[in-house]
């Protein structure tokens, strides 16, 4: 039974990350499940369930939250922001950048976390130019591939440098970022230079090694035992980052999949290890964000 799930998983994360072609995923799950009926199941159970229950509600009184919009490098913008609702003194940025899906629910939910832990929290739509996340998932990986890879940096360095510049701020600002945003991580530390206090990548595949020398932020990066599609970039960017004298810090959590951290996921959600690399996160960015 482990090993079926496994190769489920594994034809799962190619349909997400690579051809996109559900009719194909479909037929590939039904071979190896035995049924349509079967295959349909691991699907459900594997896919991430934009139904699923928020960790923190979105009318919870501790917060404040509210969508922006306007522009940004010259183009539309839009954004999912949450705050502590009586904070007192100032306090860190950090940036939530989401998956291939858009700005979901469950991002949306991660950045409720992140300012239940004192923090102001910004998640960009970085489809916001393209007309904004669509509701339908498949629909939004087709977009993120057309993306505008360098305008979304601009605007997420954009976004950055407003919430710096805020009453309210430490001046501080970092980033956390997932699958999708994991990678944009590793773009955006290279991007934004020393204007950027800490990033966080989870299980995001990595630039090119030689890039390594152009990060000046501490990078905290989470790795899934089990994904060896993110690892083979992984390694080498750890390497390289540690061989330039980058503060860095690597975990790899064994015995879990891509996208461990994602609670919405059953088959894939790993309470253990999210547990344990949500804290390293906090604490991380609490150590460079803070006043």
């Amino acid at each position: 039974m482990t090993e079926l799930r496994d190769r489920a998983v594994a034809l799962y994360d190619a349909f997400t990350h690579d051809h996109h072609d559900r009719r194909t995923l479909l037929k590939q799950m039904t071979a190896l499940a035995g049924s349509v009926a079967a295959a349909e199941a691991l699907i459900v159970g594997i896919a991430a369930s934009p139904a699923a229950a928020a960790v923190v509600d979105p009318a919870d009184p501790r917060l404040h939250t509210e969508w922006k919009t306007g522009s940004d490098a010259g183009k539309p913008a839009r954004a999912y922001v949450a705050a502590p609702a009586k904070a007192k003194g100032k306090r860190g940025t950090v940036l939530v950048i989401h998956e291939n899906r858009g700005l979901t629910p469950h991002i949306q939910d991660v950045a409720r976390r992140v300012a239940l832990a004192g923090f102001t929290a910004i998640a960009p739509d970085l489809l916001a130019p393209q007309g904004g996340t669509p509701a339908d998932e498949d629909r939004a990986r087709t977009l993120i591939g057309t993306i505008d890879y360098d305008l979304a940096l601009a605007q997420a360095v954009s976004m950055m440098a407003k919430a710096r510049a805020q009453p309210s701020s430490t001046g501080k600002a970092g980033i956390v970022g997932f699958c999708w945003g994991g990678a944009f991580v590793n773009q955006f530390a290279i991007a934004a230079g020393a204007d950027l206090a800490a990033g966080v990548a989870y299980y995001g595949p990595a630039p090119a090694a030689t890039n390594a020398i152009r990060v000046k932020a501490p990078l905290m990066l989470h790795y899934a035992g089990k994904d060896a599609r993110v690892a083979a970039t992984g390694e080498p960017w750890v390497a390289a980052l540690k061989a330039a004298h980058k503060p860095v810090e690597a975990f790899t959590y064994p015995g879990v999949d891509h996208a461990f951290n994602n609670d919405t996921s059953a088959e894939r959600y790993d309470a253990a290890a999210a547990a344990l690399a949500w804290g390293r996160t906090i604490a991380f960015f609490h150590k460079h964000l803070d006043a």
